[in-house]
């Protein structure tokens, strides 16, 4: 008994200092205002491929103008044979904060009808901003994945060849200007637009750093006030991103994927009383009144219980009675049982929601 009573102590202590696992981070739920990526985009070319270039006029036309530009003159109405040089797109993102000389990681992908881009070479590339600006040059050899085989040939693998990155093949040549706050304030953006939640984060952070620190300017933007300095400000915010913040309960959600047939809901959803009738399928779900019996001399009292009453029936006679509450996920898998249709089940759930049965946002993807 005193183990065992040592132990429950031990359990307890645990227990008490242990998070709660609703609590997140408040870098999981929100960002620092400016602090965002860049996306950057260029045309290339990638030479040095093993005949399996596109030999179209565009990448004729940008091999002359990338010889032209390197003093190379082409006789005019001469035409390049470019079965080994394929022109390619060329993305990055530039990563908030980056300076000059920094490399990033850029994705090339095939433009024309090149076969593959395998064993090629991106030359010198020019990757640009939203604003036409230069922020970046890219250069250097493609790396691709999924293309192997067997020691022996009997078996080959090999996936989409026509894309490749290359790590940290581009150098950033200029620097986006990041405003880290205005004056003594910066603004917390949530990712997800809530009252509750941002309650919550102001609550949070005036009780960590003192009252009127923070304030809810709406329900996605919070304005905290934080020192000038700037390496006191990076502490601040440092301290402030891991503070934990119990979220808000999302609103009920249905998502439906139409081409699949997948059914994905955030929590338990719940259907009131209705009937759908669908070709040959037909959906009754009605409310039954049980009655909850206690057990012999349990000094309880019979109460009344509400119950729910699903029925699905097909063509074919089969009929599934369920006598459970009435959740989506109970109607969903009877549906599935008889053979529905993701196309059966996306047109009975959109008339559920249209006739106020479904209580959810149903979103179809």
């Amino acid at each position: 008994m005193r183990r065992l009573s040592i132990l429950l102590l031990c359990a307890a202590s645990w227990l008490a200092v242990m998070p709660a696992q609703a609590q997140q981070r408040l870098k999981e739920l929100a960002s620092i205002q400016g602090v965002r990526t860049n996306q950057l985009v260029g045309y290339g070319v990638v030479v040095g491929l093993d005949g399996s270039g596109d030999s179209s006029p565009l990448t004729s036309q940008s091999l002359t103008a990338m010889l032209t530009q390197l003093g190379v003159q082409i006789p005019p109405g001469t035409t390049l044979s470019a079965k080994n040089t394929s022109p390619v797109s060329v993305t990055a993102t530039l990563p908030a904060f980056a300076r000059p000389g920094q490399p990033i990681d850029v994705t090339v992908s095939s433009i024309g009808s090149s076969k593959s881009l395998r064993g090629g070479t991106l030359l010198m590339t020019p990757l640009r901003g939203a604003d036409g600006q230069i922020y970046a040059i890219a250069q250097g050899n493609i790396l691709l994945g999924g293309a192997g085989a067997s020691a022996a040939g009997s078996s080959a693998q090999v996936n989409q060849l026509n894309a490749g990155r290359i790590p940290a093949g581009a150098t950033v040549e200029r620097a986006v200007p990041t405003n880290l706050g205005q004056g003594d304030f910066v603004n917390v953006e949530l990712q997800q637009s809530d009252f509750t939640t941002a309650n919550r984060v102001v609550n949070e952070i005036n009780r960590r750093f003192g009252l009127d620190t923070a304030r809810a300017i709406d329900g996605r933007q919070i304005q905290v006030r934080a020192p000038v300095d700037s390496n006191e400000r990076v502490q601040f915010l440092a301290q402030l991103e891991n503070l934990a913040v119990d979220p808000a309960e999302n609103a009920a959600r249905v998502v439906i994927n139409a081409r699949t047939g997948s059914v994905v809901m955030n929590q338990a959803v719940t259907i009131e009383p209705c009937a759908v009738s669908h070709g040959n399928l037909s959906v009754s779900i009605g409310a039954r009144n049980d009655v909850s019996q206690p057990g012999a001399l349990s000094g309880g009292q019979t109460t009344p219980v509400q119950n729910a009453d699903i029925a699905i029936k097909s063509d074919q006679g089969r009929v599934m009675q369920l006598a459970k509450s009435a959740k989506l996920s109970d109607v969903v898998k009877a549906l599935n049982s008889i053979g529905a249709t993701p196309q059966d089940l996306l047109s009975i759930l959109q008339a559920m929601k249209a006739a106020g049965a479904l209580k959810a946002d149903l979103e179809i993807i």
